[in-house]
C-alpha cells in the first residue's frame, strides 16, 4: 500500500503492516518464483503464518484469533500477495471461505470445535460450492446430501476447490431439496470416509496454491456438522463470497503494486539512448496510469473492508472492491510487462509471473461479468 495512505491506519494496523512486510519479504520472497516453477504449496511459510496470527486476523482471541479487523486483514493479504499471489490466496481462502461462514453461521460447539485448529493454522480451510455444471449458475448445483438417520451421506463432486489438496476441513455445499435454492452447507474433514481428492489442475498462474477435484462417495456427515440452517446454503454461500471477494480484491492490489514497484525500479535502472527509461515520457504516463488504477482499486476495497467491520451490508461495495481490483491488476501487470520490454516476456523477471496470476482475480469467487450483475441488481432491482 502506498505510503502516502497511511496517516488512515491505527497504530496496531501500522504495527501489522510492518510485520507482515518484514516476513514477505524475508521469507516467502526468496522462494516465491521457485515454488511456482515447481508447483509447490509453501508449507512451512503457512505454517509460520499461522504462528504469526496470519491465519485468523480478524477473529475473536476467544476462537484463537488475533482479535483485528478486516481492514487488518485486507493489508496483510495484500502485503502477502505483493510478494506471492499464491500464498495471498491460500491465506485469503482459508480465512475468508472457510474460517468466516462457520464464525458467522457455526453453533457454539462447531467454532470451539474447529475455530482453534483453523485460526491457529494448525488446519488449512477450503471451500467447495463449484461444480462442472454449476459455475456462476449455483444453483445448479447436483452434489445430493440426503438424511440417513442422525447422519448426512453426500454424493457427488466439485471442482476448482483452491487448498483442497491440503485442506483439512471443507465448508461443502450441497442439494437437500428439490427446489433450486434448496442447498445446505456442511463442515466435511478428509478424513471422513468415502472423500477423496480427484483432479488437481494445471494452471496459468497460482500455482503454488493447490486447485482440487473434490469426489464425494457415501461420505458420512454426522447431523451435527450442518453449518446454519437447513436449505439456507444458497444465502450462506453468497454471505460467505462477500468477504471472499474483498480478499481477492486485497490479493489483486498486491499483484498490481508489485507491477508498479517493479516497473518503477526497472525504469530507473535500464538505460536506453544514453538515460534511464524513467525519463521517457511515455514510461511516466504508464506508471502514472497504473497508479491511479491501483489507489482506485485501495480506496474501493478499503472501504468495504470498513462496512464489513461495522456490520454493514457491504454486498455492492465488496462486488465494486473484487471488479476494480481484478482488472487494475490485469492493466498494471500487462503494462509492466510493456515497461520491461522484451525481458518482461521472459522469466528472469518477475512481472510475466504478475501478469499470469493477476487473470484468476477476474474469474475466480465471481467472473467480473457476475460482480457487474451484483453491482447492476443493487441499483436498478431484478427485472
Amino acid at each position: 500500500m502506498g505510503v502516502d495512505m497511511d496517516f488512515l491506519l491505527t497504530e496496531e494496523q501500522k504495527m501489522l503492516k510492518d510485520m507482515v512486510s518484514k516476513f514477505a519479504q524475508e521469507k516467502i520472497a526468496p522462494v516465491a518464483s521457485e515454488n511456482e516453477r515447481n508447483h509447490r504449496f509453501p508449507k512451512e511459510i503457512i505454517e509460520e503464518a499461522g504462528e504469526l496470527g496470519l491465519m485468523g486476523i480478524a477473529y475473536p482471541v476467544k476462537y484463537g484469533g488475533a482479535g483485528m479487523d478486516y481492514v487488518s486483514y485486507f493489508l496483510a493479504v495484500e502485503e502477502i500477495s505483493r510478494w506471492c499471489a499464491s500464498t495471498g490466496v491460500i491465506i485469503s481462502a482459508h480465512s475468508s471461505l472457510a474460517c468466516d461462514p462457520i464464525y458467522r453461521f457455526g453453533t457454539e460447539e462447531q467454532k470451539q470445535k474447529y475455530l482453534p485448529d483453523l485460526l491457529s493454522g494448525k488446519k488449512i480451510g477450503s471451500f467447495s460450492l463449484t461444480e462442472s455444471s454449476a459455475g456462476s449458475d449455483s444453483s445448479n448445483t447436483r452434489t445430493v446430501a440426503r438424511k440417513d438417520g442422525k447422519n448426512w451421506i453426500i454424493n457427488g463432486s466439485k471442482l476448482f476447490a483452491t487448498n483442497g489438496n491440503e485442506a483439512d476441513v471443507f465448508i461443502l455445499i450441497a442439494r437437500t431439496g428439490e427446489d433450486k435454492h434448496n442447498l445446505s452447507a456442511f463442515i466435511v474433514e478428509k478424513d471422513m470416509p468415502g472423500y477423496k481428492i480427484g483432479k488437481l489442475e494445471k494452471k496459468l498462474g497460482i500455482r503454488s496454491s493447490s486447485t482440487a477435484e473434490i469426489i464425494l462417495e457415501d461420505v458420512v456427515v454426522p447431523e451435527e456438522n450442518l453449518l446454519g440452517e437447513i436449505g439456507k446454503g444458497f444465502k450462506l454461500s453468497m454471505i460467505t463470497l462477500d468477504g471472499g471477494r474483498l480478499g481477492i480484491a486485497s490479493q489483486a492490489l498486491g499483484i498490481a503494486r508489485a507491477s508498479i514497484e517493479d516497473s518503477i525500479k526497472y525504469s530507473r535502472e535500464r538505460i536506453q539512448f544514453e538515460q534511464p527509461i524513467a525519463n521517457f515520457q511515455a514510461i511516466q504516463w504508464m506508471i502514472a496510469d497504473m497508479w491511479v488504477e491501483y489507489e482506485s482499486a485501495l480506496l474501493l476495497t478499503w472501504r468495504a473492508s470498513v462496512m464489513k467491520d461495522k456490520g454493514m451490508n457491504y454486498s455492492r461495495e465488496a462486488a465494486m472492491a473484487k471488479l476494480k481490483a481484478s482488472e487494475a491488476a490485469m492493466f498494471c501487470a500487462n503494462k509492466a510487462i510493456q515497461i520491461h520490454g522484451g525481458y518482461g516476456f521472459t522469466e528472469d523477471f518477475n512481472v510475466e509471473r504478475y501478469y499470469r496470476d493477476a487473470k484468476i482475480t477476474e474469474l475466480y469467487e465471481g467472473t467480473s461479468e457476475i460482480q457487474r450483475l451484483v453491482i447492476a441488481r443493487s441499483l436498478i432491482g431484478k427485472i
